[in-house]
């Protein structure tokens, strides 16, 4: 009897953990989509630099992971602000088709820039305590995963006070209900657009520096973790911190029980199947609204 308590057990903290890893993925993703209404499809590809600036610090100077993760930040959001104000910010107000299209482009050049600096090897960061956990009888939980989670929640609690206290993020918030009635009280949209995604691509930068001390890491891996965020963000629904972190562990308990039930190989089906469930039971999310695509259109 104990030893099924500890499997399930196992299953669900392997859920959890999992899902604090996703709601970070997802941030940046949800903070772009539900401001500027972009579906950013760089968004993996920001996820996969952020992992590489904590991969080479580690490998090059010795810098700890968890230390290299304002670094990331930093050198993503500035990628992000410069991206979108030279580039994206040209073509932000047409048809949401032309904007796919750029964000996969960014996202396909980004990649094969990576690939050519870098090659497609595989790589992993390895610190001494990566082996490291606590362990009771079959149940395990590694203390990298458990910071995960602590930095995953903090930096929720941080977006959800910036954008709800302070002058900036709800001039941000102003922006995405409504961007002209934001243009006549005097908000310039142009840079709050900017510094919405750069903040995007930051938190972007975040999760790649987690995922790059759990998982090993290629050029190529940002395509499933955008489909994770997009995921996510249907589940949850738009316009809520509090719909990412439910999403999040949502999809993170599904995939911890479906790797059980069907094999660990099949975690993006899961994840679409989730999805679909989602949308016909409750098409605006478990936690959220209408998405600003449709009440601007």
């Amino acid at each position: 009897m104990a030893h099924y308590v500890h499997f399930y057990l196992q299953v669900l903290v392997n859920g959890l953990l999992l899902g604090g890893l996703y709601i970070i993925v997802a941030l940046g993703f949800s903070l772009v989509w539900g401001v500027m209404n972009i579906i950013n499809l760089a968004h993996g590809a920001f996820i996969m630099l952020g992992a590489y600036v904590t991969f080479w610090l580690f490998h090059l100077w010795g810098i700890d992971p968890f230390l290299s993760i304002p670094v990331g930040m930093l050198a993503l959001f500035a990628l992000g602000y410069l991206l979108q104000r030279h580039v994206i910010n040209y073509v932000a107000t047409t048809q949401i088709f032309m904007l796919l299209i750029l964000t996969f482009g960014v996202e396909i050049f980004i990649v094969n820039l990576a690939i050519a600096a870098w090659t497609a090897d595989y790589r992993s960061v390895t610190p001494a305590y990566s082996g490291l956990g606590w362990q009771h009888g079959l149940l395990s939980i590694a203390y990298i995963r458990v910071a995960i989670v602590a930095i995953a929640s903090l930096l929720t609690g941080a977006l959800a006070l910036f954008l709800g206290r302070t002058k900036l993020g709800m001039a941000i918030q102003a922006t995405s209900l409504d961007r002209e009635a934001a243009q006549l009280v005097g908000i310039d949209v142009r840079r709050i657009y900017a510094i919405t995604f750069g903040i995007g691509a930051a938190l972007a930068g975040v999760a790649g520096s987690l995922i790059a001390t759990t998982y090993t890491i290629s050029p190529a891996m940002g395509g499933s973790l955008t489909l994770k965020a997009f995921v996510i963000c249907i589940l949850g629904g738009l316009g809520s911190v509090g719909g990412v972190v439910l999403g999040g562990l949502v999809l993170g308990m599904a995939e911890s029980v479906g790797a059980i039930v069907i094999g660990p190989g099949y975690q993006d089906a899961v994840s679409f199947l989730v999805m679909v469930v989602i949308l016909i039971v409750r098409p605006a999310g478990l936690f959220g609204r209408k998405f600003f695509a449709e009440v601007r259109h």
